[in-house]
Formats: C-alpha cells, structure tokens, sequence
C-alpha cells in the first residue's frame, strides 16, 4: 500500500472537503449528484465538467472499418449500445459530446447527429475530413459536418492538427467567418504547441472572436501540457484545455497489467509496450487506494484528478451505457488536495 501525506488519515475528512466555486459537486434536490458548469474558454458556452467522447461511436463502411477506432478500441459496440452510453451521459448532466469529421469518415458525426436531433446538448466536432485537406476546403467540409450531425450550427468547431497544408492564420480566418455566418458558435484547436495556439488566439482577437478551448492529450501518464507551455499558454489565454485519452488508453483503469495487455493496436502503444504497463503499476496501486476511500474505481479518480486542475476538462471515451455511466461518476466526489498532492508526486516521471 502506498502512503499518502500526512493529514488524510480519515474517509471523513476526506468526503468533508469543499471545493472552490469553479470545481464544485453538489446534491440535487433528488440527493443525486449534480455537476457545476464551466464557461469554455471566454465564448459565451457553457459546458459541463466532464464531456464524452465519440469517436467509436457510428458504423464504418469502406477503408472506415479498418480506421483507428476499430483498430485500437475494437470499433462500434452497435447503436443499442451507443444509445445507452448517450442516455447514460445526459441523466449525469454530461452533454458535451466530441467528435471529428474524420472519424470512420463521418460515421461518428451521423450516429451522434441521429442521437442528439432534438435534444438540447453541445456538440464539438474537428476540421478537416481527411489527412490532405487544405484550409480552403473549410466551407464545404462544415456544411457537410452540419448536415450529418444535423444541426444548423456547431457548438464547438476545432482544427483537428496542425498542418503545413493548412495555415493557421487562413484557417483562423475562415472559422471565424463561419461564427459571423451562424454556423460555429466557438472556435477550439485540438493538438496545438503553446506557440501555434498564441497564433490563432491573436488572428482570432482581431475579429473579436476568443479562442474557446485546445484539446491536446493530458493524463497523470502524459502531463506534458504542464512542461510545454501548453497548459500555462491556456491559462494565459483564458483558454479551456479539453484532456483527451485522460485513462491513458486505459492504462489507469487498472484493468491492464504486465503480461496482460489490451487487444488491436493499442496493446503496442507506448503505455503497453516495454516496461510501460509495469511501470504505471504504482500510479494505479494509489488510484486504487484513494478509490477505496471515495467507493470508486481507479478511472474515476484518474479523471477527477483531471476535472479538478484549473481549466482542464476530460473527455473520456464511453462506448456504451456502463461505462458512460461510470465515467460519470467522477462528478459524484471530490480529491481532498493532500490527495492530489500524492498523486502528483507518484507522477512526476510523465511530465516529460
């Protein structure tokens, strides 16, 4: 067992810590559990904590089906399931839901524009539709984006990676006709360095428009935005970061072990190859004991960790309503900060 500092030595004192007003969970009038909202970046959005992401969700066809969701996370687990992964979320309060026009090339925008028609819930989708995309095919690729999520406007329109094919500025530029036409209420970056994100916040800024948010992959095995200048530029900035692949590909569900890896591509990523799953082993040794404590799993409290970091909100993955539902529970608790404090020792090796 590892041992955390000094000063949480009781469940009490733990479950009794209140929280600051921009990382909060509070009782509902049913004794549920509600989350806070936040305000992504400085648009006028409102989201919650803790968003879904979708890019499994839909039926490839065509090269599609080999795309990387079905390579590494085994593709779709079929519309029953996607469907109760989306109700799971909304009776949690979870309803943002991130997807990209190049996921199994557009099957994940249809699939959640046929879940969400109607419902009241923020999307976030990505430009461009493919690898070889130029800035100029913008206009086309959001009216086709549009038209498969069925919407009229997106909530949160992101630049999927940054690109020699695809100039930033010329790009800022075109997103930001986009939200004077209507179609895009706020305008994110998805992969960017603290440097290109500067780019586009000030193109952005001579329009009027704030950069919303920049999603970029943090967990407590990737805190690399914390010693790029990634994180510091968002805060700067007033930019909120979206974590994505916040378990770690899974790696901090505790589901994994050494000899004992995933299957599809994902088992040779660089979480499960070499000595990466034995040397996570003492960082999911203390989720689980601090999960032990709240009457939570590893995940939730590798997410919550995430959900309490100024300006960082997660959005894992849920391919149906179990795990939806579970990753929802991260809303449910709060880290005492001298459990933060424990977990950000235990994980000072991945802020490389």
């Amino acid at each position: 067992m590892l041992s955390l500092p000094s000063g949480v030595d009781t469940v009490h004192s733990i479950r009794s810590v209140t929280l600051t007003s921009r990382v909060q969970a509070r009782r509902g009038e049913d004794g549920g559990w509600m989350s806070d909202r936040i305000r992504l970046g400085r648009s006028d959005l409102e989201a919650p904590r803790l968003g879904v992401g979708a890019m499994t969700w839909g039926k490839p066809s065509g090269r599609s089906r080999w795309g990387p969701a079905k390579l590494a996370y085994g593709g779709p687990a079929g519309p029953e399931e996607e469907e109760r992964a989306f109700q799971a979320s909304l009776s949690a309060d979870v309803d943002l839901f991130d997807t990209a026009a190049m996921y199994s090339g557009g099957a994940s925008e249809r699939r959640l524009g046929e879940l969400a028609e109607g419902r009241s819930v923020m999307i976030a989708t990505k430009f461009p539709p493919g690898w070889l995309s130029r800035a100029d095919a913008l206009p086309e690729a959001l009216d086709q984006s549009l038209a498969r999520l069925r919407r009229s406007a997106i909530d949160l329109y992101q630049h999927h990676f940054p690109s020699r094919r695809v100039p930033i500025p010329s790009l800022m530029g075109l997103m930001a006709d986009a939200v004077e036409a209507g179609k895009v209420r706020a305008i994110g970056v998805s992969n960017y360095s603290a440097a290109q994100l500067r780019t586009a916040h000030a193109v952005l800024a001579e329009r009027g428009i704030p950069l919303a948010s920049n999603q970029v992959e943090y967990s407590l095995l990737h805190r690399a935005p914390e010693t790029n200048g990634v994180l510091d530029a968002c805060r700067e900035l007033g930019i909120t970061l979206i974590a994505y692949q916040p378990l770690a590909q899974g790696a901090l569900t505790g589901k994994y072990r050494p000899g004992d890896r995933p299957k599809g591509i994902r088992r040779f990523g660089r979480y499960y190859r070499g000595d990466g799953l034995e040397n996570a082993q003492p960082v999911v040794a203390l989720l689980r004991e601090l999960g032990e404590r709240h009457s939570r799993t590893p995940a939730q409290v590798a997410l919550r960790w995430l959900i309490q970091q100024e300006s960082v909100l997660p959005i894992p993955g849920a391919k149906n309503g179990r795990q939806a539902a579970s990753n929802a529970e991260a809303l449910s608790f709060a880290l005492a900060p001298a459990e933060l404090e424990a977990l950000d020792r235990a994980t000072t090796a991945w802020r490389r």
